[in-house]
C-alpha cells in the first residue's frame, strides 16, 4: 500500500489549500482513511477521518466548520478542503490508512501513512 500526500504550501491567513492522498495497491472500500497533522515540537494530532465505504466523515474541534474531507472512490484519492486557515494550522499534514472501516483519533491505529506535505500559514 502507497499513500502520496501533496497540495501543501503556503498561504495567508482566511486562505484555503486543498490536499490529496493517492492510495494504491490494495482496494481501499474496507479501509479507513485520516489526515493529521504534527507542528513543530507538538505530538501528531487527528484532523479528519472518512469511512471509504460509506463516506462518513470525522473531524477534530479544532477544524470543525473549516476543514471537509472527501475521497473519490473512482481516482482512489481522499482530499482534505481546508477554508479560513489560521496560522496555528501550520504543521506537516499526513494521510493514513488502517485496515478497517471505522475511523479512530489515534496515530497508531493506523497500518499505512504517507510521507507527509507541509502547510504553512502566514498571519
Amino acid at each position: 500500500v502507497q499513500l502520496q500526500a501533496s497540495g501543501g504550501g503556503l498561504v495567508q491567513a482566511g486562505g484555503s489549500l486543498r490536499l490529496s492522498c493517492a492510495a494504491s495497491g490494495r482496494t481501499f472500500s474496507s479501509y479507513g482513511m485520516g489526515w493529521f497533522r504534527q507542528a513543530p515540537g507538538k505530538e501528531r494530532e487527528f484532523v479528519a477521518g472518512i469511512n471509504w465505504s460509506g463516506g462518513s466523515t470525522y473531524y477534530s474541534d479544532s477544524v470543525k466548520g473549516r476543514f471537509t474531507i472527501s475521497r473519490d472512490s473512482a481516482k482512489n484519492t481522499v482530499y482534505l478542503q481546508m477554508n479560513s486557515l489560521k496560522p496555528e494550522d501550520t504543521a506537516v499534514y499526513y494521510c493514513a490508512a488502517r485496515q478497517t472501516l471505522q475511523v479512530v483519533p489515534t496515530s497508531p491505529e493506523y497500518d499505512y501513512w504517507g510521507q507527509g506535505t507541509l502547510v504553512t500559514v502566514s498571519s
